[in-house]
């Protein structure tokens, strides 16, 4: 068969049958993912009937994973990545470690060799970031600061399975398969080139890109063609992730992250991430599909126990380890659940991690099959985990003591100092969340001399805000002991400033408890929810295009008025019209 029908009919077939199957999914109340992965199996080598063309279905999943990085990239920032750092870093670090250790315990128990037991164990502790991405886009937390310790906390994963792959080549001789066995001081010289590539790759992006795409990406929108600007866009993501691996031995994924971070420098990035989303989205699905072609179903008739103990490391064991170190640096249950659950599942990563472990004798013939079972099984089941957040969250504070007590534990940052102006604690503004709007709002409440409490969930922030003798409360404003901490009994107005809409009646019901009488401010996005939310609390809801459209019609009279521009009003055009 031709090359370019093999293409078309992988395309047609792939996402025909994902379609297909991805609806009959939601009818029976499963994520629509379920529906895509058994597309891929029903089309594989695996199955009988049509067998699609697994390495070219492989390729595009490849560029959906680079579309879908790069729309990360252009929504986070360096300043983002820094901001999680404390947490991501040791996060990422242990929990892989613990995964791995867990991995290499069972394939020991099963009779595997060294080799093979360390590249099993390491292609458990890696997350998919397409599935992680996936997930908290549905459930609209990516912005939120949650869904930024998770990002952060993949991209940590991302780079250390950057070292994985390019050091498990010369150490293969070394653990026990076909690989060349290095002397020392050569392994140390790999490492050390492979820290100077990434470095490299990382602060190419950083200073020649900040200046450079954001100025080609102006250039092309000056054309005033959406085609040129939509294809800037794309050959911008795919060739400097192809550019990033072939250069600086970086993965397509890193690279097209770091290309949409440096692209966000430009005021056209919003349009930029609008103008990818269809075909990141067609892309997405179709490596859903590569993963289910992959899978063999025989494994789980041949070795269910196995497959069993590879999906309780994945689910279990990740999402334990990751939960209590979230807990450890003194973060909500709330955001431990969430972030565990981000973790529950493996992808992209592991299937390069196992190809590379066989190519060089470490990993048995079933390796391959297990470590696939264990993916599909994880990703099928990842957006359920998610669905069990708020009643696992529930059920913990009803009858766990253990629970209730992290919740309530004592942190210094989570109530405020005893030496704190009384100006502070009476008559004062809370105002929930110190991101890009809550910045905004506290500048002109300090210029204004008004006083006011923060309470905001990122604990580093609230740790910079006291230094900076700001008044300031750790926590999520949902728990009520925050508000109270906040005093917010006696405080005249709550100012809600967080893009996360999700928990605001809880907060403003909480309020009303603790202070029937206190004014509320909320934002909001959604033009329906703004008015549900205006008729339930009775506060002030600002939405934000109706708010950019009334500054702007604002600009627009008074640059009118001061140029003297002739204007009629409405009523005098009527009767000038009937005249």
């Amino acid at each position: 068969m031709p090359h370019s029908i093999s293409l078309i009919n992988t395309i047609a077939a792939g996402l025909g049958l994902a379609l297909i199957l991805g609806f009959a999914a939601t009818r029976v109340k499963l994520p629509a993912l379920v529906g895509y992965l058994l597309a891929g199996v029903f089309i594989g080598p695996f199955t009988p009937g049509f067998v699609a063309d697994a390495e070219m279905a492989s390729q595009l999943a490849e560029i959906g994973v680079m579309l879908l990085m790069f729309g990360v990239g252009l929504h986070f920032s360096f300043g983002d990545l820094l901001a999680v750092r404390k947490i991501a870093v040791p996060g990422a670090v242990v929990q892989m470690a613990v995964a791995t250790l867990l991995g290499m315990g069972v394939a020991r128990w099963w009779g595997w060799g060294w080799g093979g037991a360390l590249v099993f164990g390491l292609s458990l502790s890696v997350a998919s970031t397409v599935v992680l991405l996936r997930a908290l886009e549905t459930l609209g937390i990516l912005d939120s600061y949650t869904g930024r310790i998770a990002v952060g906390w993949l991209v940590v994963e991302d780079l250390a399975m950057v070292l994985v792959l390019v050091l498990l080549p010369p150490l293969g001789g070394w653990l026990g398969g076909t690989g060349s066995s290095e002397a020392p001081t050569h392994l140390w010289r790999t490492l050390g080139w492979t820290l100077l590539q990434v470095g490299g790759f990382v602060a190419l992006m950083l200073v020649v890109g900040r200046r450079v795409f954001p100025w080609v990406l102006w250039q092309v929108a000056r054309t005033g063609s959406r085609e040129l600007f939509t294809l800037c866009v794309v050959a911008a993501a795919v060739s400097i992730a192809f550019g990033s691996a072939a250069l600086f031995g970086v993965s397509f994924a890193l690279g097209a992250f770091f290309a949409g971070m440096v692209m966000r420098e430009s005021e056209f990035s919003h349009r930029a991430a609008q103008e990818s989303l269809p075909l990141r989205d067609a892309f997405a699905v179709l490596f859903f599909v590569s993963v289910g072609m992959l899978f063999n179903p025989w494994v789980l008739v041949e070795r269910p126990l196995q497959v069993l103990a590879v999906v309780a490391i994945i689910i279990f064991g990740k999402t334990l380890a990751a939960a209590a170190l979230v807990l450890a640096f003194r973060y909500p249950l709330n955001t431990a659940l969430t972030v565990s659950a981000s973790l529950a599942q493996i992808g992209e990563f592991s299937f390069i991690l196992v190809g590379l472990g066989a190519s060089l004798g470490l990993l048995p013939p079933e390796g391959a099959s297990l470590v696939l079972a264990g993916a599909l099984i994880s990703i099928a089941l990842n957006p359920l985990l998610f669905r069990a957040i708020a009643p696992l969250q529930d059920w913990l504070r009803a009858r766990s003591a253990l629970a209730r007590k992290l919740e309530q534990r004592d942190d210094p940052l989570a109530e405020l100092p005893m030496s704190t102006d009384h100006k502070y604690l009476a008559r004062q503004v809370v105002l929930v969340g110190y991101g890009r709007v809550g910045r905004r709002i506290a500048a002109a409440l300090t210029a204004h001399d008004i006083p006011f409490v923060v309470a905001e969930q990122n604990r580093d922030l609230v740790e910079a805000l006291r230094k900076a003798d700001m008044a300031a409360v750790y926590g999520d404003a949902v728990d009520p002991s925050v508000l109270i901490q906040a005093h917010i009994a006696r405080a005249y107005m709550l100012v809600i400033a967080t893009p996360n809409t999700l928990d605001v009646r809880q907060i403003i019901h909480t309020a009303r408890t603790l202070n029937p009488d206190i004014e509320t401010v909320v934002r909001s996005h959604n033009e329906e929810e703004a008015g549900l939310l205006e008729q339930e609390s009775g506060g002030k809801v600002f939405l934000g295009e109706e708010t950019l459209a009334v500054a702007m019609t604002e600009h627009v009279l008074e640059r009118a008025r001061e140029r003297n521009v002739p204007h009629t009003v409405p009523g005098a055009l009527h009767q000038h019209h009937h005249a």
